[in-house]
């Protein structure tokens, strides 16, 4: 569930110069899965011989720290081990530099030139484009419960009336009220089909977002919870909504959020799971891994390994009992049971506490060991629960039957669950399902999963 990121430090790089001219500005866009990241590389002699920086502007990052880095024989070569990082590319005749880009085990192409280097335009024919054809008011509301306020828009089918209403609620990792990843805004192609369609619609910045306050890195699902409780008492104090008929639409972690606030609120009129969860984190991140790696290619024998891996890392997980005790735990097993990925450069202790990093944070130990369905239980109104046939993150058969079984066993009889052919985790059309695809599919939001959503809402609500 959690997008693929590649975070990129800052500093300075020596290089050793034969020959040609290596100095000046070297561009290039790395092209990633969910991602475009421009590369600058600024190239200088110096009384010693050669420095340089890199700056990766999309994330606003200057002057990036290398740890090992050459230019011999037309070939440049540089290391950054804190971040997994190295590259090495051949400057050709025609002032080009052939190259790939590795992180992580994983490798892209990454050509530089001395010219200003640009991403390639996303199509996304499916964005809508103002002027709107209803009501949206840029707004902000406050969770009082954690002492911050955030920011989103409110769309109304026209100014005045009173309509029924439905709030947004994102998937894992940092979201934009249009919950915008790989040049797509799904959001905000949900939130202008429904409200085209009579239902009024609130979508935030997630906390430590765009324009919201607070901290992100430090919330767990828990914590966003409470920001949907924020936002519920919003849209009660508008006069424009019908306050017997909100409800919430959840995507993949926002399937796990909406049955928690629903279970101990009586405000919620439905709720409509997308790519929600049934079955606890680390049985979830289990299958998603197996079914990712083989999509990409893996081996039966290496699919096998990173299961057993991380089957024993997530019980060290479920065992501790703080984030402070999960870092020593893993630390312990990280030392014990070296990797043969290191990256060329790092120091074992170095490594190990990468490794770390990527899993004692608050919100993984927590989604790691929480399961959905006792909450589930608890859910009384409506639901609808959608996923895609070829989704890879959250397997539909697995979750759907899950949540049905939870809701069931609650006495929850008006239930609706979908799998929805041909669509992946984020309701596109596709061919195999792979996160790759993503970006490279122009369609944002399936038309068909658009209609079936909006048919049941209408159904909850006339």
């Amino acid at each position: 569930m959690k997008k693929l990121a590649f975070t990129i430090l800052a500093g300075l790089i020596s290089l050793t110069f034969f020959g040609q001219e290596i100095t000046g500005q070297w561009n290039g866009v790395l092209k990633v899965p969910g991602a475009q990241l421009r590369l600058v590389f600024n190239i200088e002699k110096t009384a010693n011989g050669i420095s340089a920086t890199m700056d990766s502007p999309d994330q606003g990052a200057k002057g990036i720290p290398v740890s090992s880095s050459s230019f011999e024989n037309s070939v440049l070569k540089i290391g950054i081990s804190q971040a997994q990082i190295e590259y090495e590319g051949t400057l050709g005749k025609d002032n080009i530099i052939v190259g790939n880009f590795k992180q992580g085990g994983q490798s892209f192409p990454l050509n530089l030139s001395k010219e200003k280097a640009e991403k390639e335009v996303l199509i996304r024919p499916q964005e809508p484009k103002k002027p709107y054809s209803y009501y949206s008011e840029d707004i902000i509301f406050e969770n009082k419960k954690a002492g911050i306020t955030l920011a989103g828009t409110l769309t109304l089918p026209k100014q005045d009336g009173v309509f029924p209403a439905v709030i947004l609620i994102s998937g894992s990792g940092p979201q934009n009220r249009d919950e915008e990843l790989l040049g797509h805004k799904p959001f905000l192609v949900l939130s202008d089909y429904l409200t085209k369609n009579g239902i009024a619609v609130l979508r935030y910045d997630d906390r430590g977002v765009a324009a919201s306050k607070g901290d992100f890195k430090t919330a767990t699902t828990t914590d966003f919870a409470t920001d949907v409780e924020a936002g519920i008492a919003f849209l009660k104090s508008r006069k424009e909504i019908n306050k017997s008929k909100i409800g919430l639409i959840g995507h993949s972690e926002g399937g796990i959020i909406a049955p928690m606030v629903a279970s101990q609120s009586k405000d919620i009129a439905f709720i409509v799971l997308l790519a929600g969860t049934g079955i606890q984190g680390n049985q979830l991140l289990l299958l998603q891994q197996q079914l990712i790696g083989k999509a990409s290619g893996m081996s039966e024998e290496a699919l096998q390994k990173v299961k057993l891996n991380n089957t024993k890392i997530f019980d060290i997980t479920n065992k501790s009992t703080s984030t402070e005790q999960l870092q020593t735990d893993l630390t312990n097993y990280f030392k014990q049971n070296p990797s043969a990925e290191k990256p060329a450069g790092m120091t074992d202790d170095e490594f190990v506490k990468l490794q770390v990093q990527q899993i004692a944070t608050p919100w993984m130990h927590y989604f790691i060991k929480y399961n959905p369905a006792p909450a589930l239980e608890k859910v009384k109104c409506p639901v609808l629960a959608l996923n895609g046939e070829k989704d890879l993150q959250v397997p539909p058969k697995e979750n759907l039957e899950a949540i049905k079984a939870a809701l069931s066993k609650g006495g929850n009889k008006k239930v609706t669950a979908i799998e929805l052919p041909n669509l992946n985790h984020l309701f596109q059309e596709c061919v195999t399902g792979s996160p790759q695809e993503y970006v490279t599919i122009e369609q944002t939001f399936s038309p068909t999963a658009l209609t079936e959503i909006t048919k049941w809402i209408k159904t909850q609500t006339n």
